[in-house]
């Protein structure tokens, strides 16, 4: 009971509940190797006892929790005067509480109760943001915490809107260099707002990745989540590329990417990331000799400062990685520390090549911007929607930079459940809780504001690690982990302050297994979620696929994701045959042939008997239709079209479950018959355009509450 005692104070579980009617208990080791990461030795009994001590002796004294959050109502100007956070009001009477707001202002307030003291000031209205707290009691303590002032709610969609789910990569144009670019962004959400009426386009995680040869493809699983990935640039789109002087080299790298783009599209080659690379740096490396226009330079100045030592810290992490390979913890002894004299030297030593990697970061972001602006002018309601993995690469450039937020010897993965029974390890370092506290959240906001800076809406992946996490230790199995829990108010806060600024949507993806009361809590400030389409049943009465009345609002309602079959292959069964081929599957092939089309002649039927199969059910792209007309009757706010499906591609972009036995994060989009298309292909298609009729403006999709153009351009979601 001790250790238990000790895990609870720290938020570690020492069991969990997979199902209603199950409890398991964590092994005693995994708490204490999970307590060493967190800085608390439980080793022995001894050190349990005296770590449980000091934990409950500073628990007895704290006066404040390390975080404070107070939502800031937006009432009329007649309401009454804001209370202040419960953590405060429960102080002694006669507090003394001074709060110095992030702008360099102050306000102070005295906490009620003292008895003949005559009235108190009522809580100060405080601006929005991340503030510091001192409070001083009448006996003479003290304690100082960080106050977040946050909105109640997230921006929502301005209205009911469509758009389209894409994998960035995998959409290649005639202008691409082997793969599809931030180049290729602009034109297809300028497109999509304009011809189609799309009122947003979603986008994969675009972090910057780990260099090496090969390079991981997952965009999950990145170096960076603060910076983008200059893979991405689109080299002909940047002002200095015109003047450089070596054209004939440039002719040569241009016909290279021709023939890598052409083995793609016309060949059938796997998309190529490393290659795509190298001959993007090549030309970038031209690009940097060339000199800045004035203006040009004192924006990328202007660039440079505002996002100061985490932009000087990514560069540097690059320009090592460059010398001594792409993980830091394999580095010279000196280096592994970002703030050693010996780091210092080595950022002296390749100012050149930092500068390099902060202008490849500058020139990144630029695009980004344009590609927003194309999508905020062609009438997009919301415009792009980025995507946020759960976490980085060990050895990559925020795991070093930050290594004293990340749980050292941890790894972030799922406990079994019926899909997984041996759990999972993404093999993603953890955040640690009491670090992210203790710093008021500055590498949170500071993530969170670099993935706003020319985002709609954000997408969360795992957006129930906001509450807690399963922390798997190093070299053991995934299921001897443990939840770790976070603040999840103070989370919460910050993500919502930050997407008020931005003016942001944010989606939450909460498939899978979800902590009650999760969902609630989400919804209740403004996040939406993830419903996708065969998940929906009635899992608590008939079983049944669920009504689309009965489908929650706040939601973007899909018909697959990246991890999933495309539709198309979910109603042809041929995502079965694929997994079989691969070994995955755990049951003979004719049973789990039978429970699949079972499935989805169930759902089919019930398509039919809703009227949503005109063209009836042996008609493949029909049925893809049928499906995008039922997520057209639920009251879902955002409806989101995988791209894939627009023109009947069968493949998924990811198998979960396989590395190199199946080319995840490596196809480009593909017809019914498995021939790549490229942009313009798709956007000329006629099976796409079928498609997207549904969702055009006239009496029947007004019937169905759905609109093409939900604001006009410059304008922003409130």
């Amino acid at each position: 009971m001790t250790l238990a005692r000790l895990a609870a104070l720290h938020g570690v579980a020492t069991s969990y509940a997979p199902s209603a009617d199950r409890t398991v208990p964590v092994p005693d080791a995994t708490v204490v190797a999970v307590l060493a990461a967190l800085g608390v030795d439980a080793a022995t009994p001894e050190a349990v006892s005296a770590s449980l001590a000091t934990a409950e002796l500073a628990s007895a004294a704290r006066l404040l929790p390390p975080t404070v959050v107070h939502w800031h109502a937006q009432g009329p100007p007649s309401a009454p005067p804001p209370s202040a956070p419960p953590s405060l009001a429960a102080l002694p009477p006669g507090t003394h509480v001074r709060v110095e707001t992030e702008d360099g202002g102050e306000a102070d307030w005295t906490a009620p109760g003292t008895k003949g003291a005559g009235p108190r000031a009522p809580w100060p209205d405080l601006p929005l943001g991340v503030h510091r707290a001192t409070a001083r009691t009448p006996d003479g303590r003290a304690a100082r915490t960080t106050l977040v002032v946050a909105p109640e709610r997230t921006p929502q969609p301005p209205a009911r809107t469509h758009g389209f789910l894409v994998q960035l990569y995998s959409l290649l144009s005639a202008r691409s260099w082997g793969m599809g670019d931030l180049g290729d962004l602009a034109e297809v959400a300028g497109w999509a707002g304009r011809a189609v009426g799309a009122g947003f386009l979603q986008v994969n995680p675009l972090h910057a990745a780990v260099p090496g040869t090969p390079t991981d493809p997952s965009p999950y699983r990145p170096s960076s989540r603060r910076f983008p990935d200059p893979v991405h640039l689109r080299i002909e789109d940047i002002p200095e590329y015109a003047y450089v002087r070596e054209r004939k080299r440039l002719d040569e790298l241009l016909k290279a990417a021709d023939a890598l783009r052409r083995s793609v599209l016309d060949d059938g080659e796997l998309i190529d990331r490393d290659a795509v690379w190298a001959l993007k740096r090549e030309a970038l490396e031209a690009v940097h000799a060339v000199p800045q226009a004035p203006g040009r330079r004192a924006a990328y100045c202007d660039y440079l400062a505002h996002q100061g030592q985490a932009l000087e810290d990514h560069a540097t992490w690059c320009a090592l990685a460059e010398r001594y390979g792409p993980d830091w913890t394999r580095w010279p002894g000196g280096l592994r520390d970002p703030r050693s004299a010996a780091t210092a030297r080595a950022r002296r030593e390749l100012i050149d090549r930092v500068d390099f990697h902060t202008r490849l970061a500058w020139l990144t972001d630029t695009q980004l911007a344009a590609a927003q602006r194309a999508a905020r002018d062609a009438g997009m309601a919301v415009g792009l929607v980025h995507d946020l993995a759960v976490g980085v690469h060990p050895g990559g450039a925020d795991a070093w930079a930050q290594q004293r937020t990340f749980a050292q010897g941890m790894s972030v993965g799922a406990p079994p459940d019926a899909f997984n029974a041996r759990g999972q390890d993404w093999g993603l370092p953890p955040w640690r809780p009491d670090a992210l506290a203790a710093s008021g959240y500055a590498p949170y906001r500071g993530l969170l504001r670099n993935l706003l800076r020319h985002a709609g809406a954000l997408r969360i992946d795992h957006v129930m690690g906001l509450f807690r996490l399963w922390w798997v230790p190093r070299g053991q199995e995934p299921t001897a982990g443990t939840y770790v829990r976070y603040d999840a108010e103070a989370m919460l806060a910050v993500l919502v302050l930050e997407a008020h600024r931005a003016g942001a949507v944010v989606i939450g993806e909460d498939l899978g297994t979800v902590e009650p009361g999760v969902r609630e809590a989400l919804s209740r400030r403004g996040v939406l979620g993830t419903s996708v389409l065969w998940f929906e049943r009635d899992w608590e009465g008939t079983g049944r696929p669920l009504p689309p009345a009965a489908w929650r609002e706040a939601c973007v309602a899909t018909a697959t994701t990246h991890d999933l079959p495309s539709t198309a292959a979910r109603l042809t069964g041929e995502h079965v045959g694929l997994r079989h081929r691969l070994g995955l599957l755990t049951r003979p092939l004719a049973e789990e042939q039978a429970e699949d089309a079972a499935e989805v002649g169930e759902w089919l039927s019930y398509l039919a008997r809703l009227g949503l199969l005109p063209e009836g059910a042996r008609g493949e792209e029909g049925a893809v239709r049928a499906v995008y007309r039922f997520l057209l009757r639920t009251p879902a706010r955002m409806i989101g079209v995988w791209l894939p499906d627009a023109v009947g591609d069968r493949r998924p972009q990811n198998l979960p479950g396989t590395w190199d036995q199946y080319p995840n994060w490596r196809l480009p989009v593909a017809g019914p018959d498995g021939r790549p298309l490229a942009l313009e292909d798709v956007v000329s298609s006629p099976r796409l355009h079928g498609l997207m009729r549904l969702f055009a403006a006239g009496p029947g999709a007004a019937a169905a509450g759905v609109r093409t153009r939900t604001a006009p351009p410059g304008a922003r979601p409130t």
